[in-house]
């Protein structure tokens, strides 16, 4: 079944990691599943300062981490939710996917943006960093939207990475009771249309054979589906039609471990989250 089991939340003290964490209780108390909360504090070492003065940091970077945490704890009360909280030294990319991997955790669940000031970002730095370097899927959480698996969007390609997302939306759609739109895009230049119009409709046959594909493996598990094709830009289109049909969830397919150093500016996945008025669920392969 798609339900996750073992839930990472990063959090950061910002409004948007809250909500994230929000989020991910009421996934947590429907699956009862188990939550572990990291937090990541800067690691500090001058050696040119004298030992009490570095003490005296890290100890005040150790209480900024702890305030965040007793934030978060707080919430877990109101969500009526068991969590585990950690606080890392290092990098945040590094603790959260390290962390994810070495735990086997199904999921991590993060916000949109972080608490820096300087993320002007479509999606903030060390979310796009650790969808790009996670081997395990990725839930990114506008700061006001809730999660939701009733009304399930997946865009498809055709590709291999396309098929992992149709199989945990599928799985999603099943374990929770939802329903699917299977959407694939024909993006081309208005150029192009005009020279090519017989490649254009050959690239709305194939996007309609993708989308025929996910609709009868839906409909085979007892699955409502719809099948769309749209053509327009990828990430608007995916956007304008979660927002025309109040979508709970974007399922997206993404490579494994790619280990760039964020998504590349400028990708589909990346202007889907960013844009996206809902939850965005990036699957790995």
């Amino acid at each position: 079944m798609g339900r996750y089991r073992k839930i990472l939340v990063a959090v950061d003290g910002s409004d948007s990691s809250k909500n994230a964490f929000r989020q991910a209780c009421r996934i947590a108390r429907q699956d009862a599943s188990w939550i572990t909360v990291i937090t990541t504090i800067p690691f500090y070492q001058d050696l040119f300062q004298m030992p009490s003065i570095q003490e005296k940091v890290s100890k005040t970077l150790r209480e900024d981490g702890e305030k965040v945490i007793s934030e978060i704890k707080k919430i877990a009360d109101q969500e009526d939710a068991f969590i585990r909280p950690v606080i890392e030294e290092g990098s945040p990319v590094n603790t959260i996917v390290d962390t994810a991997g070495e735990n086997n955790f199904d999921l991590i669940v993060m916000g949109r943006h972080g608490k820096s000031q300087l993320e002007r970002a479509l999606v903030g730095s060390v979310t796009a960093r650790v969808i790009g370097h996670s081997r395990g899927d990725v839930l990114v959480i506008p700061k006001n939207a809730s999660i939701g698996w009733n009304n399930i969007l997946i865009s498809t390609d055709g590709s291999k990475y396309s098929t992992a997302a149709t199989e945990k939306a599928i799985d999603l759609a099943e374990s929770y009771g939802g329903q699917l739109q299977a959407l694939s895009v024909v993006d081309v230049t208005e150029e192009f249309q005009t020279e090519a119009p017989g490649a254009v409709e050959e690239l709305v046959r194939k996007a309609k054979g993708f989308v025929d594909d996910v609709r009868k493996k839906a409909e085979a598990q007892g699955i409502k589906t719809e099948a769309l094709v749209r053509e327009g830009e990828t990430f608007k289109v995916i956007t304008d039609l979660s927002k025309e049909h109040k979508t709970d969830v974007i399922v997206m397919g993404s490579h494994g471990r790619t280990g760039m150093n964020r998504l590349l500016m400028g990708s589909v996945t990346e202007k889907v989250i960013g844009y996206a008025p809902c939850p965005v669920l990036v699957v790995k392969v």
